[in-house]
């Protein structure tokens, strides 16, 4: 298939630095709950995991250092090279986590991996598909997660809610600057997302989905029983909970998101959504 390029603008984001660092805040929703998930869903170790989009390292780092063989793989190859700066420096400085690396780091697509068919236990395309903003190329990687995939393997592959913008513009008066409101309607319409002043808080051109969209779009990539859960749920908006040092309390809000990941009626006000399906 002629793939769409990737656009610029997405490299420029990610020049600044942020995500990395967003993710490896203390008491990060997002990752403590993406984490959660993967706990529960992938294989147990020593499973071999592709992590397709998977930045600068932040889950196979974490994923290698638990007894998995991890292969992680970005489009940015500025993202592959602090991986494996990460990997050498953690070596010599003998961090644990860090000396357990990925057993391969490179820059490649979603669209067309390099690797053999049926040859992984789990795909997490943690980042691909919202960066993929055509129906097309985000079913060219689902198809491309499927054929790496061993017979009953997994795909958790990340979404950003269609909604999110307009949830986030509301809890920080985002709604107040009017290229901010400009961009929340685009998102309305048809999940479009596009940030023209490339504002470095409004993120970068992506793709926003429906929760119905990741489903249907992974039954059409071949998979089996897929599930959409809700990451952070309706938690994202609640500063207090990734703020609070109050471990009990914690816990319990914990508990509260992983008892709804599934709820219906709840997808929609997640800030992200994670699909999972099963290769026949």
């Amino acid at each position: 298939m002629n793939k769409t390029p990737m656009p610029p603008e997405m490299f420029r984001h990610y020049a600044l630095g942020l995500e990395a660092g967003r993710l490896e805040a203390r008491g990060n929703l997002e990752r403590e709950r993406t984490e959660s998930i993967l706990r529960r869903y992938l294989p147990a170790p020593p499973a071999e995991l592709y992590d397709v989009g998977g930045g600068t390292g932040i889950y196979a780092f974490s994923l290698a250092a638990k007894g998995y063989t991890v292969h992680l793989l970005d489009v940015v190859p500025d993202h592959i090279e602090q991986a494996r700066r990460r990997a050498a420096g953690g070596k010599d400085a003998g961090d644990t986590n860090a000396a357990n690396a990925p057993a391969t780091m490179e820059v490649g697509d979603a669209r067309a991996l390099p690797r053999a068919d049926a040859s992984v236990d789990a795909v997490l395309l943690l980042g691909p598909l919202y960066h993929l903003t055509e129906r097309a190329d985000r079913i060219a990687a689902l198809t491309e997660a499927r054929r790496v995939l061993r017979p009953g393997g997994l795909v958790l592959a990340a979404g950003i809610s269609r909604f999110a913008s307009m949830l986030d513009g509301m809890a920080r008066s985002l709604l107040d600057d009017p290229q901010f409101r400009t961009i929340v309607d685009g998102d309305l319409i048809d999940g479009q997302h596009r940030n023209p002043g490339e504002h470095p808080e409004y993120f970068t051109t992506t793709f926003f989905h429906h929760p119905r969209e990741l489903s249907e779009e992974l039954a059409d990539s071949g998979f089996e029983g897929a599930d959409v859960l809700a990451v952070e749920g309706p938690a994202w908006l609640l500063p207090r909970l990734q703020e609070s040092g109050d471990t009990e309390a914690r816990e319990r809000w914990m508990a509260l998101l992983e008892r709804t990941e599934k709820e219906p009626s709840l997808l929609g006000a997640s800030a992200h959504l994670m699909g999972i399906g099963r290769k026949p």
